[in-house]
């Protein structure tokens, strides 16, 4: 058995060339027990130099940081919109669903093009004004406290509206995924807004683009339970695949044509 001090070296050394460590290759490698090598790994990130993720290390920070509107959408543009396109196809006729906000949510709005009749209940300013101009839709925009990083409303009042609607499907944007945490958000508030549209829909897909798997955010949403579908690009992890597979979820992964 290997010394602690040589055990954090070789973790350091493997996390430097790869970028992250798994606690069941590190038990392998270095035939300790997983609860070693996770303690391990709590020592390393109390002093800085790693995260800890779901089921090993990253040198990577998993929790994401807010940011302005126009920023995040030029972020994994391409991936957006693939992603937008394939949750449209999920819309009924005569269907009446939730769109929460985020840039992900716009690049759905504009992918809407309804041959009968829809009903859009939103919590986005961009994503009721993307669909103003259909007029087979009808939108109901939430009210409340305006967020200008996410183009949204949020608070008391939009609560009270969604205590009066029930929908078929909840297109729910988020800012990270997480298998212990969730769904997560950098807002509390938006956070709160987010479990209320869970309860006022009967399937919740969630809209994610590759980059926010393993990530968080300040503010939890729900534990993947709540969440039925999930659709993202390419980019994810096989591994994590599976993980949220295990859990029932269904998840979509539509191509970028970029492996």
């Amino acid at each position: 058995m290997k010394s602690i001090t040589e055990r954090h070296q070789y973790i350091l050394k493997k996390l430097n060339d790869a970028g992250y460590v798994n606690v069941q290759d590190l038990s392998i490698e270095m035939k300790v027990s997983h609860v070693t090598i996770r303690k391990d790994l709590r020592l390393l990130e109390d002093k800085n130099l790693l995260f800890r993720t779901h089921g090993g290390g990253s040198k990577n920070n998993p929790y994401t940081s807010d940011r302005p509107v126009e920023e995040k959408e030029q972020l994994y543009a391409n991936e957006k919109q693939l992603i937008a396109k394939a949750a449209a196809k999920m819309i009924g006729h005569n269907d009446s669903i939730i769109i929460a906000s985020g840039t992900t949510m716009l690049a759905l709005a504009r992918s809407i093009n309804p041959e009968t009749h829809l009903t859009v209940i939103t919590s986005a300013l961009n994503v009721a004004l993307a669909l103003s101009h259909h007029p087979q839709v009808d939108v109901l925009q939430l009210g409340g406290q305006l967020r200008p990083n996410s183009s949204s409303v949020m608070g008391p009042y939009a609560d009270q509206i969604l205590d009066d609607v029930a929908c078929s499907i909840l297109f729910l944007g988020v800012d990270g995924i997480d298998i212990e945490m969730g769904l997560t958000t950098t807002s509390l508030m938006e956070a709160h807004l987010n479990q209320r549209m869970i309860e006022a829909a009967q399937i919740t897909i969630v809209l994610a683009d590759s980059s926010k798997m393993g990530r968080r955010g300040l503010g939890r949403i729900c534990p993947l339970d709540q969440v039925q579908h999930i659709i993202t690009d390419d980019g994810v992890n096989p591994s994590t695949i599976r993980l949220l597979e295990d859990k029932g979820i269904k998840v979509t992964v539509v191509p970028t044509g970029k492996k």
